[in-house]
């Protein structure tokens, strides 16, 4: 062996340290690779590790997509699956020609199953939902269609109660306090909005308003002669709503839905009729077929529907009468007739109580009187205030 002097001698080991260090680090990368390419995808498929391998032309080829499947159930939920069924729709069937067509529905709504007897389930409804009707059906959310038997209607609350036999009827609606619901409460409104394709439609708001008065007219001549107290809710209800349920978050029955502003320039306001204001009148409905109200007779519109010129040409009324309810007939027989009440007389005053409408006429006799009571009125006629008392009837007489 040759010998260097020591500076060449350790040049020469250097190098030599740096050939082996390479080579090492050859060697750790192969066995690395081979490690990674053969035997951690041994030990993947045997399913040591938590993941899979997969390769990347396998996963470009018709993979599943992976969906997680859970099924979102809460109290709302819960609560509206149990009241759904208890919503119906109703079919106001329509003239049939002579029996020669097919009868066609004249119109739908929505009705609450809200008692059940060993043989016949009891519906609410919205009395213009079956006005008119030769027939009705019941449609179940199930889309079974049962006849019904209208028992009373009342134009007045705009309710109705129908029955149908029981059959596959399981269940009724539970009665909530309408008194006890406060503004800004949440409240669950399900129908059939815009026809019985949409049925059991659900959806959600609160309660915007409480003890509202809504005029409505009964008569048809644009004229308001009643008022409705409602509540109101910003839940949607739309045409075909109209007889479905208002419920609170514990499934409980609080309102009947009735009337909608339907212009385009309002959204979110709708109406419900309270349900302790509607419960007397469905328990009159279904077993007397009709409200008592007092009754007094006549035919009557306010004072403000006559042309101001015939006030003192026709009604011979005083200039300082700005006010009042014109008789425009008497009923043969009825307790205004038999008291002298003549047509072209204008009631003034209720006992003691002013009467400035038909609005005013109808809300005191009404909430105020009962059949066998008596009464007092006050008119004018030719000029001359007058009073009469007599003995209120009933309506239906």
């Amino acid at each position: 062996m040759v010998y260097y002097d020591d500076g060449t001698r350790k040049k020469y080991y250097r190098y030599k340290r740096r050939e082996r260090k390479w080579l090492a680090v050859l060697i750790a990368f192969i066995l690395g690779a081979f490690l990674f390419a053969v035997v951690l995808t041994y030990i993947a498929s045997t399913g040591i590790l938590p993941y899979t391998i997969v390769d990347k032309e396998d996963l470009r080829q018709n993979t599943p997509i992976q969906q997680i499947r859970t099924e979102q159930i809460t109290d709302l939920t819960d609560m509206i699956e149990h009241a759904t069924p208890t919503v119906v729709g109703i079919e106001n069937v329509g003239e049939n020609f002579l029996g020669l067509f097919p009868q066609q529905s004249g119109g739908t709504g929505s009705g609450v199953i809200y008692r059940l007897s060993s043989d016949k389930a009891y519906i609410v409804t919205n009395h213009h939902v079956v006005e008119g009707a030769t027939e009705v059906r019941v449609v179940l959310s199930t889309g079974e269609r049962l006849d019904a038997h209208i028992l009373g209607t009342d134009p007045y609350t705009d309710l109705a109660v129908v029955e149908v036999e029981k059959g596959p009827i399981e269940k009724a609606i539970t009665f909530g306090d309408s008194d006890l619901t406060k503004v800004g409460e949440d409240v669950i409104a399900i129908g059939n909005p815009l026809g019985l394709d949409l049925s059991g439609s659900v959806t959600k708001g609160i309660i915007s308003g409480k003890e509202r008065m809504i005029p409505i007219d009964l008569t048809g001549n644009n004229q308001a002669d009643w008022q409705v107290e409602v509540m109101q809710t910003d839940a949607a209800i739309n045409p075909g709503n109209s007889g479905g349920a208002l419920l609170n978050t514990q499934g409980d029955l609080i309102g009947i839905n009735s009337m909608k502003i339907a212009e385009s320039s309002v959204e979110g306001i709708g109406f419900t009729i309270p349900i302790n204001e509607a419960i007397p009148i469905i328990e009159e409905l279904e077993s007397t077929g009709q409200v008592r109200r007092a009754f007094l007779g006549i035919e009557a519109y306010s004072l403000m529907e006559v042309p101001r010129d015939r006030w003192q040409e026709t009604l011979n009324l005083p200039e300082d009468v700005e006010s009042g309810v014109v008789l425009n007939a008497v009923v043969p027989g009825s307790p205004a007739d038999d008291a002298g009440l003549q047509a072209l007389d204008v009631i003034v005053k209720l006992d003691e109580t002013p009467v400035e409408n038909m609005i005013d006429l109808r809300k005191y006799l009404y909430q105020e009187k009962v059949p066998g009571e008596t009464i007092l009125v006050t008119y004018y006629r030719n000029q001359t205030i007058q009073t009469t008392e007599f003995e209120l009837s009933t309506q239906s007489e």
